[in-house]
């Protein structure tokens, strides 16, 4: 007699299994329903977890993960618990709010950042305790207290100026157009002891496409020497992410400016003194009289 908890309706014999039991039990079920898989569909299928409230022989025993869109790196929460895996700074079941000493921001990379000093004294002292949660798919806006603190954290925003200029251009060693494909949250494991950013405790991966390269330093040995078209790894530090500074979105096209010093071999990086900006069709013209002119830099 298959022994499927009413989620399958055949099963067959398996003679290793049979005799690893102790030739007690050889039967594996087979087509499990319901959401359910396992030798007896005893367990929830990939993207379930099982509902405690209900007997193993229910029809509805395994519900959905209900993992929040920005909190979760992913939609396969725990097949027991059905606790989702939360970002950093993010907690709850389905990972739909901050945790306490963290405040909400509006990166879906990092939505959630540890309060700064200051703003953790102006927390313990207010009864709210953790940060914003989510509701309707999207987490709430902070107090004004906190987006002073942000704004304090932030400071102002130098790597997109309103206005581009022939100095500006003069004074980086390289200048490409790139479309964002892809990124990747990644620790800190690249060398970064040449990094002249801020040192911060993560770093970003982002994926670009280079599609036209408008000026490369001519040192050869130099990461912009060998720049080509093609597909590169842009590295950006956590604090840009969650100052949103730049912004960056996926498939959008990007003007960016930056020096090699700022990045390990191999790679481009977001420094203090980098200018990335979403691209305009008009600005073709404006970079091939940056190219012209560019030879009279000092």
């Amino acid at each position: 007699v298959c022994q499927c908890n009413g989620h399958a309706r055949r099963c067959r014999f398996n003679l290793e299994l049979y005799k690893l039991s102790g030739r007690v039990s050889g039967g594996v079920c087979y087509n499990c329903q319901h959401d359910t898989t396992g030798r007896y569909c005893h367990y929830c299928r990939e993207g379930y977890y099982r509902d405690a409230t209900k007997p193993p022989n229910h029809r509805k025993v395994c519900k959905r993960c209900d993992c929040h869109p920005v909190g979760s790196t992913g939609k396969t929460c725990n097949h027991l618990s059905g606790q989702c895996p939360c970002k950093e700074g993010v907690t709850g079941l389905t990972c739909n709010r901050c945790a306490r000493g963290y405040q909400q921001t509006r990166s879906h990379v990092a939505p959630c950042i540890k309060v700064p000093t200051n703003a953790n004294m102006i927390q313990a002292e207010s009864a709210g305790g953790g940060g914003g949660s989510a509701g309707n798919g999207d987490y709430k806006e902070g107090g004004g207290s906190q987006a002073e603190e942000m704004k304090k954290y932030c400071g102002k925003c130098k790597a997109s100026p309103k206005k581009l200029n022939l100095n500006k251009f003069c004074m980086e060693d390289y200048a490409i157009l790139a479309k964002v494909i892809g990124h990747d949250r990644a620790s800190q494991d690249i060398s970064t002891e040449k990094f002249s950013i801020e040192r911060q405790n993560e770093i970003y991966k982002y994926e670009i496409n280079i599609q036209t390269i408008f000026k490369r330093n001519p040192m050869s040995g130099t990461t912009s020497s060998l720049l080509g078209r093609g597909n590169m790894m842009l590295l950006v530090p956590r604090k840009s992410i969650e100052c949103q500074c730049p912004k960056i979105k996926l498939n959008k096209s990007y003007l960016i400016l930056g020096r090699d010093s700022e990045a390990a071999p191999g790679y481009l990086a977001i420094g203090p003194s980098s200018v990335v900006l979403e691209w305009k069709d008009e600005w073709s013209l404006r970079m091939k009289r940056f190219q012209r002119r560019a030879r009279k830099c000092s």
